[in-house]
């Protein structure tokens, strides 16, 4: 078996080799990464899932190129390189039958627990010694803390000690366990709570003859028992006592049969009364949740552990999600399961317009429901929750408790026989409630949606992509709704009613039927939140209200501080109740976001005045907390220079003026709400929070200022302070739309410095897109403003740029003219970064006319670079020089170049600079003949550009794709790169590429360089 093992993760995880040897993966990125795969195996793990498995949450920004090459290892190791393959969103390591060792254990040990229970103790002993034979150390071992605390660790610890009490059982059996003393004393030791290892070492050394020391065992555990838990020893535990004191030492096993139901000596137990029959009918048109239907029923038809504790199967989602729907639907398929009975209480933990049922009511209505006369009903919980243990001990009952609020109302009505199982609905997932399965629900999927929406109406042809579908929010109580609606109206279409609800001002008043409501059944949490005294549950009530009012698609823990106005703690504390009560979804770890129909109930909420404060004020509040943000972010990212200095020109005047009006964190405002100091000012970032922040936000940051920025005088300094972010990101789109929106914002407020910085980098945006016409307009337009106000460094830059332009529209004594100016201006300045860059622009000019001069300027650039420690100027230096050789027809010069500035580039991201040095790495490559290097690179090239959505280098790399394909013989594979390239191009001011790709759709056979 051992031979047939290829991943183990009982122990440190490996990659077994032909003879069956675990070979451990010597790299700890490398043993996460496999971890991280064989947790899912067969299955896609997403790349940030994998990013979070070797970086905790906190990847760098070369996470994605690393992860690459952690991969390529993992490959190397593997009998099929092909077994681990790229698989959109991530990566799926594909492992056969008995190929990993976690899944061999647990068959070998559910082989034991079947022979253990038809008493084959040959089979049981083999089965367990086989499985505990796997077994190399501590699973996950040698995986940073937080992974070896997986889930899965505590899961297979319980079933290795449950396949030794199996081997020790069966040996017994066997009469061979004579020799098991040493082993149990040191188990007892170690688990002293664990019944079955004392029943055993019992049995062992009463067959030994050692009658006293087995009794001394059993006194010692019941002591402990009673002293720690108040509870006594278990029946298997008592039975094998008995037999100490009373049966010479013999072969059987006591405490391994099943016991015999235990007979209540109590008149209770003698009360006739029928099997209940409780369950509400099944619901009618009950759709999909297949999946979790099957699981569902698994667990509560596979019994209680031998620890006689019953299975309990806690199903949460939000209002309207169909929990008890599903409850019901499963319940009805098990009763044959449970000819006992089956019990129901509805505990209106959520129910419109009715209190939730205290446990002393619950447990009333039960024990009614049983048989027990109310007079003889015990007064004490305590002891009612006891009777109805006891009552339904020896019995195969179940249990279904809907809309429950808390664990606590839930715990005393939980029976104890391994012969019952309980169902629980919640829309919270009652994580307080011990050893209960969990299955949180979603919405349907569009494809079950449509079919409950037929169902229900009758009406045919609707299906998933019908606008009611999304409209419902996919969410079952919406769409029964909507669906009822269409049954009640036939003349009522549903492209009418889908036209309905979306011109009206909320879906939520047209989601309304008889006694069916969405928004009854939200503001049963929302009513309670503001009703309860608890400081969690009032800023939780106002959380959602400022939610509401301004409605960003996601929100993190320091946004709602800033929100609220108070402390991290409270906000995070605000957050987790509102997920409690599934107001709100925590998407990822610390982001959280609403279902729609709850977006629309939060509106409403805001519109009520409960949110405290005008959507305008929360508004500036957000827009304030991002701007700070993204100051910190710029801090980190951009290098100390003038550059920055000039980019943060005024900044800190604005932002004090916000803070002065009430929207700052820290002791100058109130941040929208009450204790406004404790929310706190934004704190500094590495490089690499400030790229995880830019990741995480930047979609939070286009919608505030989409909706809110127009008007806002903060919103020019949050887009200045981002747009380093924006551009070492590669996210040209998001950057040219939060760069307009600023330039409208700083002309309404009259920020000139702001309009002029926004122009400067609208230009710079235009430039990269291949737009060098509209970014010499917007330059120019940049340049007057910056010499009205003065300021000579940014006048500078403006003249840098104006002479790139020039340069790439062809006009090049206008360009070196211009850049002549600028090395004036930069002597100065006395900055001798100013002088770089324009000694860079320069030598891109003397490329065209004579390489050499170039290299000469590249070089002068490079020194300074050096110098003066600047990663961006050394990465630039580097990728010009490349583009030099390649013009002087030295392919291979230029390929070391542009391997050097890439190289740089793991320091100094920027993806203008990146696409550059890869786009010209292609060309090195394709001139040298290595083909098979050059279509890789170029691949990558392409996905990386289309990933930001960046056309236009998306269709130089096209452009070289269809050289390659040409070269290999592949004629129309190759036409097919150069009509995208052509449609992405034509149009930009990359002429003399789109001149050649003209060329070739007509018919002109290509060049080799």
């Amino acid at each position: 078996m051992r031979s047939e093992l290829r991943f183990g993760l009982l122990g440190a995880p490996a990659v077994y080799d032909a003879d069956g040897e675990p070979q451990p993966v010597q790299s700890a990125k490398g043993r996460a990464l496999l971890a991280a795969l064989l947790l899912e195996p067969g299955r896609v793990v997403s790349v940030d899932a994998l990013k979070d498995a070797l970086w905790g949450g906190h990847p760098p920004a070369s996470a994605h190129a690393s992860l690459q090459n952690h991969v390529t290892r993992l490959r190397r190791l593997l009998d099929d390189p092909d077994r681990l393959r790229a698989v959109p969103p991530g990566y799926r390591l594909r492992v056969g039958e008995g190929e990993l060792d976690v899944r061999v254990f647990e068959q070998l040990v559910a082989r034991a627990r079947a022979a253990h229970a038809e008493r084959d103790w040959d089979a049981c002993a083999d089965a367990a010694a086989d499985a505990l034979a796997l077994w190399r150390g501590t699973p996950l071992d040698g995986l940073p803390p937080d992974a070896a605390g997986h889930a899965l660790v505590p899961r297979l610890e319980e079933a290795r000690l449950l396949a030794l009490e199996l081997r020790y059982d069966a040996e017994i059996g066997l009469g061979s366990g004579g020799g098991l003393v040493p082993e149990l004393a040191e188990l007892v030791a170690e688990y002293p709570l664990r019944e079955a290892f004392h029943r055993q070492l019992m049995l062992v050394l009463h067959r030994a003859g050692r009658q006293a020391e087995a009794l001394a065992v059993h006194r010692e555990l019941r002591r402990r028992l009673v002293e720690e838990l108040g509870v006594e020893p278990g029946a298997a535990v008592r039975e094998a006592h008995r037999v100490v004191l009373q049966e010479p030492g013999g072969s059987a096993v006591p405490g391994v049969a099943d016991p015999e139901p235990a007979v209540i000596d109590d008149p209770v137990a003698a009360a006739a009364a029928p099997a209940p029959a409780q369950l509400p009918p099944s619901p009618p048109h009950f759709t999909g949740r297949t999946d979790v239907t099957y699981a569902l029923s698994r667990l509560l038809a596979g019994g209680g552990d031998e620890e006689g504790t019953s299975p309990v199967a806690v199903v949460s989602g939000m209002a309207g999600v169909g929990k008890s729907a599903l409850a019901l639907h499963v319940a009805h398929g098990l009763r044959e399961r449970f000819p006992d009975g089956q019990l129901y209480v509805n505990l209106h933990g959520a129910t419109p317009g009715m209190t939730p049922l205290t446990p002393d009511q619950a447990l009333a209505a039960l024990l009614r429901d049983l048989g027990v006369e109310p007079q003889r009903s015990p007064q004490h919980p305590d002891a009612a929750s006891a009777l109805l243990r006891s009552l339904l001990a020896p019995t195969r009952t179940l249990m279904v408790l809907d809309d429950a609020a808390t664990a606590a109302q839930v715990r005393p009505l939980l029976p104890a026989g391994s012969g019952c199982a309980v169902i629980v609905t919640s829309r919270s997932p009652l994580a307080a409630l011990d050893g209960a399965g969990r299955f949180p629900l979603e919405p349907l999927s569009g494809r079950d949606s449509a079919a409950l929406l037929r169902a229900v109406s009758g009406r045919a042809g609707l299906e998933a992509g019908h606008p009611l579908v999304e409209l419902a929010g996919r969410l079952p109580l919406a769409l029964r709704i909507v669906a009822a609606r269409l049954a009640a109206r036939r003349a009522l279409t549903p492209d009418a009613l889908a036209e309905l609800l979306t011109a009206s001002d909320g879906r939520l008043h047209h989601l309304e039927h008889d006694d069916l409501s969405v928004r009854r059944s939200l503001a049963v949490a929302l009513d309670a939140l503001c009703g309860s005294e608890r400081e969690a549950d009032q800023d939780a009530a106002v959380a959602l209200a400022r939610i509401g009012a301004l409605d960003l698609p996601t929100y993190g823990v320091p946004l709602l501080a800033r929100l609220l106005g108070v402390a991290e703690r409270r906000a995070e504390a605000a957050l987790d109740r509102l997920v409690d009560v599934a107001l709100l979804e925590e998407t990822a770890y610390g982001r959280y976001a609403p279902h729609d129909l709850v977006r629309d109930f939060a509106r409403e909420a805001a519109r009520q005045s409960r949110c405290g404060v005008t959507a305008a004020e929360v508004a500036e509040s957000a827009l304030h907390w991002y701007a700070e943000s993204a100051l910190q972010s710029l801090l980190a990212i951009m290098p100390e220079g003038l550059d920055r200095d000039d980019r943060m020109r005024g900044v800190a005047e604005r932002l004090s003026a916000g803070r002065a009006k009430g929207f700052g964190g820290g002791s100058q405002g109130s941040g929208a709400g009450p204790e406004g100091a404790a929310a706190g000012a934004v704190p500094a970032m590495s490089t690499d929070q400030a790229f995880a922040w830019g990741d995480t936000e930047l979609a939070n940051v286009i919608a505030v200022a989409d909706r809110y920025g127009r008007s806002s005088a903060l919103l020019p300094v949050l887009v200045r302070c981002i747009f380093s972010y924006l551009k070492r990101r590669g996210r040209l789109a998001e950057a040219d739309l939060l760069t307009r929106l600023a330039v409208t914002a700083a002309r309404r407020s009259g920020d000139r410095d702001g309009e002029a910085q926004a122009l400067t980098d609208l230009a710079g945006l235009n430039y990269v897109s291949g737009r060098s016409g509209a970014a010499l307009e917007r330059i120019d337009e940049a340049l007057v403003l910056w010499r009205e106000l003065g300021h000579v460094s940014c006048v500078h830059r403006a003249v840098i740029n104006r002479g790139l332009l020039l340069e790439a529209l062809g006009r090049y004594e206008e360009a070196a003219d211009a850049l002549r100016q600028s090395m004036e201006l930069a002597k100065s300045l006395d900055d001798p970064l100013s002088e770089a860059f324009a000694l860079s622009n320069l030598g891109n000019i003397y490329e065209h006319t004579d390489a050499r001069a170039a290299i000469d300027c590249h070089r002068r650039s490079l020194e300074i670079g050096e110098a003066q420690g600047h990663d961006g100027v050394r990465q630039e230096a580097h990728c010009d020089i490349g583009y030099s050789y390649l013009a002087l027809g030295e392919p291979a010069n230029a390929l070391t170049h542009f391997e050097e500035s890439l190289r740089i580039h793991d320091e100094a991201e920027d993806w203008h600079n990146e696409s550059r040095v890869r786009l010209g790495t292609v060309r090195a490559l394709r001139e040298l003949s290595r083909t098979c290097d050059a279509v890789r690179e170029c691949d990558d090239l392409l996905d990386r550009a289309e990933a930001r959505a960046d056309d236009h280098r998306a269709g130089l790399a096209r452009h070289q794709r269809g050289l390659l394909l040409y070269a290999d013989g592949h004629v129309e594979e190759a036409y097919a790169q150069w009509e995208a390239a052509l449609a992405a191009l034509d149009g930009t001011d990359s002429s003399e590429v789109v001149g050649e790709l003209k060329g070739l759709l007509a018919g002109s056979v290509p060049q080799h360089a």
